[in-house]
């Protein structure tokens, strides 16, 4: 969910899409996407990752998430490139080259 809240942001803010087209941008993420659910679970493996990791706490909660729903891959343009999280998830960034 927190992707999607950035994203939306991103969309209305600096694209200065309208909230309608910011809602059909988002329709098709989420047709694209598995969207999951924030759970306090999801909030303790994050604050654990978080302190472990040194993430900050949105960070923390994306990463969290990502390993609840089993990912492999992470793309992030704003945490360490290469790093792998608790031997299962690599963060890459997508505009690296």
């Amino acid at each position: 969910m927190q992707v999607l809240n950035e994203t939306l942001a991103n969309c209305l803010y600096k694209a200065k899409m309208s909230w309608n087209e910011a809602d059909q941008f988002l329709d098709g993420v989420r047709h694209l996407c598995t969207v999951t659910d924030f759970s306090a679970k999801t909030h303790d493996i994050g604050r654990a990752l978080g302190a472990r990791y040194k993430f900050s706490v949105y960070d923390a909660m994306i990463v969290a998430a990502a390993l609840e729903a089993n990912c492999t891959t992470l793309y992030s343009e704003d945490m360490q490139d290469g790093l792998l999280v608790e031997d299962q998830i690599r963060i890459v960034n997508p505009f690296r080259l």
